[in-house]
């Protein structure tokens, strides 16, 4: 069960180096919104072909068109854009009205989703192995919110910064996700990617927040390589550094501090989180103890020292040194 060439592209997918393409020279600047808050969405077709942005189908206001990947990246883009603007008066990804473009059907039953540095863009996946792309309202976000981190901190893609960079995408993808449902920290099941993986294969989901190592065991994926512990560190040369692997650790320091301190996990925990990568001081290399000590600070600075001490007792549970 799994032929080589399906093993090649679900392990391609699974560490999607893709994510952080480099802006592409030349390209204009992406249009930006005058009115604060304001939403601006335009969906594109790129026809199962390689070429961006493909074919406008539905821009803001429009209805839908029928075709469910357009709706899903419309609806989800929305909402991503929504939960950063009132839980965090960010304005779009860039903070400055960024309007939100996204395409679908790109590629032949391409497996995988990408921020380029100017727009979302969408694989259908092949059925077999990976749902349609625009499925999971959290790996959308995810994406989306590598925008975020990419127009603040910079963080560089390779090793625990790049780590880093890839949790800031989880918890961001998972608290949206949260945020649409409304769901409190004890309700939500810490999954990202749940709808992705398609019938008969083995998995809750991509990464679990809650449980890493657990999301998936499957004879064409493998088993899901993510440790919870510093301890469990993987020291690799693959995937930058092990960016989609080792991000496990911080992912579920933020799950064990969101569930401590309890309600919604986008405001004490979320908040803490979001303040840290928009510190100036956090250098584009920073490791986890870095980043875990301006969580800290900016915990105790907004909502107080219970919230600060629920977050430094997150991190000591997962090894890492403050």
């Amino acid at each position: 069960r799994g032929s080589l060439q399906q093993q090649r592209c679900a392990q391609n997918t699974l560490s999607h180096v893709q994510t952080l393409m480099a802006h592409v020279p030349g390209r204009p600047a992406a249009p930006h919104v005058t009115t604060p808050g304001l939403l601006e969405r335009d969906i594109y077709d790129a026809g199962q072909t390689q070429d961006l942005p493909g074919t406008q189908v539905r821009f803001e206001g429009q209805p839908s068109n029928g075709d469910v990947a357009v709706d899903e990246a419309y609806d989800y883009l929305g909402i991503t854009h929504d939960f950063f603007w009132k839980s965090y008066q960010r304005d779009s990804l860039d903070n400055r009205g960024l309007k939100l473009t996204g395409s679908v059907h790109y590629g032949h039953e391409y497996q995988n989703a990408f921020w380029n540095g100017q727009q979302m863009v969408f694989g259908d996946g092949d059925g077999e192995i990976f749902n349609r792309f625009t499925i999971a309202i959290d790996v959308v976000a995810h994406e989306l919110s590598h925008g975020v981190t990419e127009s603040e901190a910079g963080l560089i893609y390779f090793e625990q910064s790049g780590a880093l960079n890839e949790s800031l995408s989880d918890v961001f993808g998972s608290l949206v996700k949260q945020y649409q449902r409304q769901q409190t920290a004890d309700k939500a099941d810490w999954i990202i990617g749940e709808g992705l993986l398609a019938k008969g294969i083995h998995g809750k989901g991509l990464r679990s927040m809650s449980q890493p190592g657990t999301a998936y065991d499957d004879p064409v994926l493998g088993k899901d390589p993510q440790p919870a512990h510093m301890k469990d560190f993987v020291h690799t040369q693959q995937d930058n550094g092990g960016v989609h692997i080792n991000s496990g650790i911080p992912n579920h320091a933020f799950y064990l501090a969101a569930s401590a301190l309890g309600g919604f996990a986008w405001e004490k925990a979320g908040y803490a989180w979001y303040d840290a990568v928009c510190d100036q001081s956090l250098a584009k290399d920073a490791d986890f103890s870095a980043f875990a000590r301006l969580t800290i600070r900016h915990g105790e600075k907004r909502s107080g020292k219970e919230t600060a001490e629920a977050i430094t007792q997150a991190w000591e549970r997962v090894g890492v040194v403050l």
